[in-house]
């Protein structure tokens, strides 16, 4: 096939370092050995029209993805669903509605998101996991000072970090400490992060790191925990999963999805006692830690980028065939 022109919309930049700018980032070193790749945060009426346009996010990329198909109906346009479209915004936002029916054909990081689409939409949805380059597992020494569980995810709503953080203050080993990678995106959950480290020394709140050193620091963890009360496909899953680190998960349709219904690690959403009990069994019961490995190991060839790679190569050569459009 000839190399096509590919633009990307993400509403999410490097400097965001969150989940849709990693998913963007890498469907573009996927594809840039055999299209012309470009990442951009908008596609305006009236430029240059790439073959194929990839928009991620329903509502915030509405307005290039309306602009585009209005110009160009002809030219395929896939819209990958993160877990605020799935979730929240197809319920309440008439943009984000519009944008699933505009788009050719949509992506789902797992799944359990395509029970939140229509019959009729999920006739053209695809099921996609992510994935991640797998690191050597840096499992703790026993006998070690600490034992780390972290929590990776931006400080704001959605990922829920007031349960990690009530959590901090209700685990009793001794040897426990709480660690939160994340920007500070909402200043009072900020002030509560404080709040939390100075009344309660087991949790500390790292800030932000750049990815390569949150994997490294995720890697030398007991376990992660995702809070979240809505999620797409965590990349945060998938990081932990292929460093062979046990996933501490808030029962919710996007989490299930990526961690299969039997999983052994999930806490009722918002539930701290839960996350503690939970906290405190990983780090005191061998046998349950490891069931959590065993488990999470299994899932882990979902996530190898082979497999992601070769998903995300053959719908886009789809999408770039005519015929099997009009098919």
């Amino acid at each position: 096939m000839d190399r096509k022109r590919i633009l990307i919309v993400s509403p999410a930049a490097a400097r965001d370092n969150n989940g849709n700018w990693q998913t963007a980032s890498r469907w573009a070193h996927f594809l840039r050995g055999r299209h012309a790749l470009e990442i951009g945060a908008q596609w305006d009426a009236g430029a240059a029209p790439p073959a194929l346009l990839i928009a991620l996010h329903a509502r915030r990329s509405a307005p290039s993805l309306a602009a585009f198909k209005a110009a160009h109906p002809q030219q395929p346009a896939l819209l990958v669903l993160t877990g605020t479209d799935l979730y929240r915004d197809i319920d309440s936002s008439p943009a984000a509605r519009a944008s699933l029916d505009a788009a050719d054909a949509l992506v789902v990081l797992q799944e359990a998101g395509l029970a939140r689409l229509a019959p009729h939409l999920r006739a053209k949805a695809h099921v996609i996991y992510q994935s991640a380059p797998a690191l050597r597992p840096s499992p703790p020494a026993p006998g070690r000072r600490h034992i780390d569980i972290c929590m990776v995810g931006h400080l704001r709503a959605e990922k829920d970090p007031l349960t990690f953080m009530r959590a901090a203050t209700l685990v009793r080993n001794p040897r426990l400490r709480l660690l939160h990678i994340g920007g500070a995106l909402d200043p009072a959950l900020l002030a509560a992060a404080q709040a939390t480290q100075a009344a309660t020394p087991r949790y500390r709140w790292l800030g932000p790191m750049s990815h390569g050193q949150t994997r490294q620091r995720l890697k030398r963890c007991q376990a992660m925990v995702i809070a979240s009360s809505m999620e797409g496909g965590a990349n945060v899953i998938i990081e932990a999963v292929t460093s062979g680190v046990p996933v501490l998960a808030s029962r919710i349709d996007g989490n299930v999805g990526m961690l299969g219904t039997d999983y052994a690690g999930f806490f009722p959403l918002g539930d701290a006692a839960a996350l503690a009990r939970l906290i405190e069994r990983c780090a005191e019961d061998a046998g349950f830690d490891a069931l959590l490995r065993r488990q999470c190991a299994a899932r882990a060839p979902l996530f190898l980028p082979s497999a992601e790679q070769a998903a995300v190569a053959d719908l886009v050569d789809n999408l770039l065939r005519p015929a099997s459009r009009a098919a």
